[in-house]
């Protein structure tokens, strides 16, 4: 039997690189109420949170919304087959791939930032508008807004993030009419693109997606950037095979941001299952293959 884990609690563990790590309430709460949230993409499977896995049947087979070191212990102490997980040396390498330094190649205006005279240094210039990074984080977590300067509290947050996850990715802000992603799933060596996903947010932090097709999204993004959409989307095609899929297996998805300028920037990569992705499959009815 196929053993689906929703753990959403995913980019905390990520974060936190420990295998004990216990995830606030709310988190290991939210995991347990909506199991079932990967159904569309994995049709047949038993669904559970990392916290309800008792009393499983014999698995032959475990998918996860994000693998990381916290998980793989979990499992484990449930009694699951060792050689259904993956080993640590490839959960150290998925963790470094994460890291939101690995994508700036993707992002030629952001900047890592490795110390407070750096940080400070943002506002010498005309770009006074920025969107700070803590390099392992996701769905809107381990992100600051800043304006013309830094306040106290900043400072305080910027040294304890590149105490602890090396540096501070500094975004610009920017006026953005489109939030939306490119959902591919890598497989043994090779890329297949899955679709495209069209999403709203709130102060950076995901709230819904649209519910509209592929071609309706499509047609969407190329009324605000016409000139660009093909050429981004072939580039990050290019650069994924090259970087990623070598060293990974698994779903991925590339947040982009189409904004009132005409041009269209990568905001962020998940080595993980999306709700983007669970949308365009419902939308869609393509569920994933296992």
């Amino acid at each position: 039997m196929h053993l689906c884990i929703f753990n959403p609690e995913h980019d905390l563990c990520l974060a936190k690189g420990r295998a004990t790590y216990v995830p606030p309430q709310s988190a290991v709460d939210f995991a347990r109420q909506n199991a079932a949230i990967m159904q569309p993409l994995y049709p047949g499977c038993i669904y559970r949170s990392a916290y309800d896995l008792q009393n499983l049947p014999e698995i032959t087979n475990v998918v996860t919304w994000g693998w990381n070191v916290t998980l793989k212990w979990q499992l484990q102490r449930a009694g699951i087959d060792s050689a259904l997980l993956p080993t640590d040396e490839y959960l150290d390498t998925l963790r470094a791939l994460q890291h939101r330094t690995t994508i700036l190649p993707l992002q030629p205006d952001c900047k890592a930032i490795h110390s407070m005279v750096e940080a400070e240094g943002l506002f010498i210039g005309e770009q006074q508008r920025w969107v700070l990074k803590a390099p392992w984080s996701g769905a809107g977590r381990g992100l600051r807004w800043v304006t013309g300067a830094l306040s106290p509290n900043d400072r305080t947050w910027i040294s304890k993030t590149i105490d602890s996850q090396r540096c501070v990715i500094a975004e610009p802000r920017r006026a953005v009419k489109a939030d939306f992603a490119l959902e591919y799933y890598a497989a043994e060596g090779s890329l297949r693109f899955v679709g495209y996903s069209l999403f709203n947010t709130e102060g950076g932090v995901y709230r819904s997606n649209a519910t509209a097709t592929d071609d309706e999204i499509v047609a969407y993004l190329k009324s605000i950037s016409p000139s660009e959409f093909d050429d981004e989307v072939e580039n990050i095609t290019h650069w994924l095979q090259a970087n990623i899929v070598p060293h990974y297996s698994g779903p991925i998805g590339i947040d982009l941001m189409a904004c009132a300028d005409s041009h269209i920037y990568v905001s962020e990569m998940n080595l993980r299952h999306t709700m983007g992705m669970v949308a365009h499959s419902k939308i869609n009815h393509k569920p994933l293959t296992i």
